[in-house]
């Protein structure tokens, strides 16, 4: 459509009205020039617009319309309120209004944010209230002005809740698909005089890897008693249904705690075995009792005052800092160990030799020699070493005995890198192999659903390796292959003869493989024993299985004990009306929320 246009100086231009597809509100304003071109026709001027109130050309760049709203404003700014005016009456916002409007609450961009600060509160154990501080509030509108924080009661009540729920059906999922489950658990006291019971999970994968959970962190109303950790214990088996749970071994689900015997009880309680106490504990337990030792104790006592009296005194430790400098010593301070960790005591012994000559300058300085401490020679001789031998050897022949011993041991023979056992006699050995035979048989005879095969034994030897014919597992794809129909003589003598048969093949192939597996040689300390199985599974596919239920089980219970420190970040005297719901969810999602994804 083309119209008469007059030029600034009177003189009529014809113009072109805008396509219909042009949307800016500009165009209702401007309109296109017509110009003649060399033959004298008539052509739309698509470089530049003409002005309907004034007749300016103007010029334009396809898809720009910056040049035609600056001449608006600055020569016809009337019109531009006129136009604000009616977008107002009809509903329809201002361009301002369109890029600071806030996002609405269920668009994919606000749920996406309000996702990420809930997970950025569960990986770093922030609290609520975080979502409150000025200071974060003005990060998240500098990040994105148009979104809008929820409220504190939001976080707690609907995301942290679905993240919890999200990553709980993940670790459910994979503790399903695990072929061996161990657990750890521990008892705790917040800040808040709060008690929790901690309980960790250890699957191990088809793979050979070993995967942890936080199963969960459960406030305890009632005192630490065995019979009431044991329901906590039970009340976890039931609620992750770990009970039904294929576990190769066959043999329930081990538990790793420490040495106090309310954890023993529990563990009898909730019906779990193998019970293990946790190496860790063990050995400060059986370290603390040969540093009881009389000189031992002596020497410690008498370093530890010294290290106590350098801790209290501002002026000692500003000495001793002078004194190393002048010695060119280290700048250490002094450590002071700790009864539960015996390892504090040898970093204190080792700390106070390396600073020997600082700490005597600096006690017999004028500045703290009349509040220093004396500290009188005391060598360690061999008869200290044989007492503290005695006692850390008669502290630890009582903590590990009977089936719980037994499993150690087999945990060991089962590790390519202690098969030889060589701390034990041969008869100890083969004792501890014919054990493992006779689990193994057993196991096998429990898995009637599994292909038998040839049977083993037979090997050769290939470019200077060993390679046996031992039959692999053989599964269905899909899921168990459908049994196939008995004969008649199958049906009236199966059960005599075939099952007879078929346990007489499993003895033999375990056999087999144990013989085959104690020439081996032991690998380096290094290397990790689950990397050999993974290798190896095939060359020993019955004892690989066995070999999976006993090197899945944690040898300490320490899983549990650092959820403590986690733990102490949320729930201390400043955060006390923390809801304990929220102390498990938080840990659970702190420990299992996976952010790579």
């Amino acid at each position: 459509m083309a119209g008469a246009a007059s030029s600034g100086e009177g003189k009529e231009m014809e113009m072109v009205e805008p396509k219909a597809g042009f949307k800016s509100d500009v165009w209702k304003h401007f309109g296109f020039s017509l110009k003649r071109n060399e033959k004298g026709e008539k052509v739309t001027d698509k470089e530049n617009t003409v002005c309907r109130h004034c007749q300016t050309v103007v010029k334009y760049k396809s898809g720009n319309t910056t040049n035609m709203r600056s001449h608006l404003l600055n020569h016809h700014p009337e019109k531009l309120r006129e136009d604000t005016r009616s977008k107002i009456q009809s509903g329809q916002k201002t361009i301002k209004e369109a890029f600071t409007a806030s996002l609405p609450h269920n668009s994919a961009r606000a749920q996406e944010i309000t996702k990420c600060i809930g997970e950025y509160i569960a990986k770093d154990l922030r609290p609520f209230s975080v979502v409150d501080n000025e200071g974060f509030k003005r990060l998240v509108n500098m990040l994105e002005p148009k979104y809008k924080i929820p409220s504190r009661p939001h976080f707690s009540q609907t995301v942290l809740p679905a993240l919890y729920k999200e990553t709980r059906a993940k670790v459910a999922q994979s503790l399903k698909q695990a072929e061996c489950i161990s657990i750890t658990t521990d008892g705790w006291t917040s800040r808040a005089t709060q008690s929790y019971v901690t309980i960790t999970a250890h699957a191990m994968t088809s793979e050979w890897e070993i995967k942890t959970f936080v199963l969960q962190t459960r406030v305890l109303f009632e005192s630490h008693t065995g019979h009431n950790i044991g329901e906590v214990l039970k009340s976890a088996v039931s609620e992750w249904e770990l009970d039904t749970i294929y576990n190769n071994n066959h043999q329930g689900i081990a538990v790793v705690t420490d040495n106090a015997r309310n954890m023993g009880v529990a563990v009898k309680e909730a019906g779990l075995s193998p019970h293990v106490k946790c190496f860790a504990h063990t050995l400060n337990l059986v370290s603390q009792a040969g540093l009881k030792v009389n000189r031992v104790s002596r020497l410690l006592g008498r370093v530890r005052r010294v290290a106590a009296f350098f801790h209290r005194s501002s002026t000692a430790t500003a000495v001793l800092t002078s004194k190393q400098q002048m010695l060119n010593l280290p700048v250490h301070k002094l450590i002071m160990d700790v009864v539960t960790r015996w390892n504090s005591s040898l970093d204190m012994i080792e700390r106070c030799l390396e600073q020997q000559q600082a700490i005597a300058a600096a006690l017999l300085s004028s500045e703290v020699r009349r509040n220093a401490l004396s500290m009188a020679p005391c060598d360690v001789d061999s008869n200290t070493v044989s007492q503290m031998k005695a006692a850390i050897l008669n502290d630890l022949a009582d903590r590990y005995q009977g089936e719980q011993a037994e499993f150690l041991y087999e945990s060991s023979a089962l590790d390519p890198r202690f098969l030889a056992l060589p701390h034990l006699n041969n008869s100890e050995r083969d004792e501890i192999f014919n054990r493992l035979k006779l689990k193994a048989t057993q196991m096998q005879n429990q898995n009637p659903s599994e292909e038998e095969g040839a049977a083993p034994g037979s090997h050769e030897h290939v470019a200077g390796h060993s390679k046996t014919d031992l039959p692999q597992k053989a599964h269905a794809v899909g899921g168990v292959s459908p049994p196939s129909k008995k004969t008649a003589l199958e049906d009236l003598l199966g059960d005599s003869f075939s099952q007879g048969d078929s346990r007489t093949q499993h003895t033999a192939q375990i056999d087999a493989e144990i013989d085959l597996y104690r020439k081996e040689t032991s690998i380096s300390l290094m290397a990790c024993p689950l990397e050999w199985w993974k290798d190896n599974a095939q060359r020993y596919p019955l004892l690989s299985t066995l070999a999976k239920s006993y090197l899945s089980v944690p040898a300490t219970s320490v899983p549990s004990e650092r959820v403590f420190s986690v733990a102490g970040d949320i729930v201390n005297a400043q955060r006390s009306q923390l809801l304990p719901d929220n102390v498990d969810m938080l840990i659970f999602l702190k420990k299992n929320l996976s952010l790579s994804e």
